[in-house]
């Protein structure tokens, strides 16, 4: 298994390959990585079909925050072929609408995307909670989002429980976008903004394809 060297290694390459416009991983990371000035051939590092079926057949646990809320959590929502139920209505709730105080079942693909991602990166040594900066949304959460300026679509998935606005501590909109859109299991969204906490991925269950807000 790669070491978190490695990762910051391989990422840091990509850069220098001039495959990523903009820094891969956060400050405190790449000054870890300071020493690493070979170039090679970039590897299939986000591309996550090149993951093996035992990846997909393991226990699935997904650790997630919120920052709307203050809710975190962590747990097992799926193992030996089987969502558990008890585990999927909490992960339904922390991707409620806080601000509407409202919930519906979320599309268990966009769970399986979102804990993909983050098992994913985690091989490589980077072991962050999911942020879910948004889920579901009620249709008048939705159109008050428009009416502020925010990106919101008229017919956003949000709505029906098939989107989430997320991102990982460490990787960048680039990197955590690019490795959701590899799974090839809807729409990714790239939201690029400055300052100390970044932008987000919007990830649905919807159609492939790509933006940026």
């Amino acid at each position: 298994m790669a070491s978190r060297r490695d990762f910051i290694q391989k990422g840091l390459r990509l850069t220098a390959a001039g495959l990523v416009a903009v820094p891969l991983l956060d400050a405190r990371a790449r000054a870890a990585a300071q020493s690493s000035t070979e170039l090679e051939p970039p590897p299939d590092l986000f591309d996550a079909q090149v993951v093996d079926l035992d990846f997909w057949v393991k226990p699935r646990t997904l650790s997630v925050i919120r920052p709307a809320s203050g809710e975190r959590t962590k747990v097992l929502y799926w193992k030996d072929g089987q969502i558990i139920d008890s585990a999927y209505q909490e992960l339904c709730h922390i991707l409620r609408d806080v601000n509407g105080k409202a919930s519906i079942p979320i599309d268990p693909k966009l769970f399986e995307t979102l804990w993909a991602s983050q098992a994913f990166v985690a091989r490589y040594g980077l072991e962050h909670p999911l942020e879910i900066l948004s889920g579901y949304r009620t249709p008048a959460s939705n159109a008050r989002l428009r009416e502020q300026g925010v990106p919101a679509a008229r017919q956003s998935l949000h709505m029906s429980g098939k989107a989430a606005d997320v991102r990982i501590a460490g990787l960048t909109e680039e990197v955590l976008g690019g490795l959701v859109k590899s799974f090839r299991q809807g729409g990714v969204g790239f939201y690029y903004r400055s300052g100390p906490k970044g932008g987000w991925i919007h990830a649905d269950t919807g159609l492939n394809r790509t933006w940026k807000g």
